[in-house]
């Protein structure tokens, strides 16, 4: 029997608005009950940006739920912009924006990219946070970004891999994260299109259990590739702009005390369970869910579903 969404229906914001920091304007939504429980929704990337489809997750009459899009992209501007634009000034925008908002503690929801960002935000200021819902576990560390950019996942997805790797010269793919922000970090625009949709569509590619058309189309939008695939390699190549490696593996007493939910699908080739096994490892006290038959996206079915009624659970 085909398992059936349970996300909430589609609702627009009651409020948006711009948190102003640097030379970044940092949009933001509030959907939901203004009187209810806060919850911020981290996405993913970095440089995905927000979108309608997760405010689903949570229950409307229940929940004041805050989205707002990381530096540089989605609805954010300028546009694509790396100036200022590193962890810890996504850290410093979250816990400006909770005080904007006149928000005494939230509950911190992040998959993806938005884990890494949800931990080093909670291990900062973990007397803002009531509740830590984490999925598709990533650490940002070398052997997690070796493992799909390198060597590992392209052997799940060979076809996929050979679009990925089509524009970089041979003779440039011993390090290909690198290879990438040459591209970038140069003046012709038209490779540097054609390398940000190579990049952000490999991602698009792997990201479900079943191959998703939709998803790559998705992905294959010019503003949005461009965004993704400048921002992400900003990141990964600066090594998410930590001290240390394990940097947030080492930090979980900071926040051991905060109740945590951690959630991944077994087949994530884009965040391999093995994080998130380390993750549960390191901390006993969260509760940990695997998505038996599903990969990385949130809104594979069973995997949304999971995220959904965990959700209601802290109302």
């Amino acid at each position: 029997m085909t398992e059936t969404s349970n996300l909430y229906p589609k609702i627009d914001p009651f409020d948006t608005g711009l948190l102003m920091a640097d030379e970044h304007e940092i949009y933001y939504e509030q959907c939901g009950n203004p009187n209810g429980k806060p919850a911020v929704f981290l996405h993913g990337g970095p440089g995905g940006g927000g979108s309608e489809e997760v405010r689903r997750f949570f229950n409307p009459d229940k929940y004041r739920i805050i989205i707002f899009d990381q530096r540089g992209c989605g609805r954010s501007k300028p546009h694509a912009c790396l100036t200022n634009n590193t962890t810890w000034h996504l850290v410093d925008d979250i816990e400006n924006l909770r005080k904007l908002l006149n928000i005494d503690k939230w509950l911190v929801f992040g998959g993806s990219w938005g884990s890494t960002l949800a931990l080093a935000y909670s291990q900062s200021h973990p007397n803002s946070v009531t509740e830590l819902i984490l999925r598709g576990i990533f650490l940002l560390r070398k052997h997690e970004l070796d493992w799909f950019y390198q060597y590992g996942a392209s052997q799940i997805f060979p076809e996929a891999w050979e679009d990925f790797i089509d524009v970089i010269e041979e003779d440039q793919r011993e390090n290909l994260m690198l290879a990438y922000q040459r591209i970038f970090s140069g003046d012709e625009e038209n490779k540097k299109l054609e390398a940000a949709l190579a990049w952000s569509k490999w991602e698009a590619a792997t990201s479900n259990l079943h191959y998703k058309e939709s998803q790559v189309n998705e992905f294959s939008n010019p503003k949005f590739a461009l965004e993704f695939a400048q921002i992400e390699n900003h990141y990964f190549v600066n090594k998410g702009f930590f001290n240390e490696e394990d940097q947030l593996l080492e930090g979980i007493d900071i926040v051991r005390h905060i109740p945590c939910v951690i959630v991944q699908g077994r087949y994530d080739v884009v965040c391999p369970i093995s994080t998130a096994w380390e993750l549960s490892k390191k901390w006993p006290e969260a509760d940990f869910i695997i998505a038996q038959n599903s990969g990385h996206s949130a809104f594979e079915v069973e995997l949304s579903n999971h995220l959904v009624k965990i959700t209601d659970s802290f109302v």
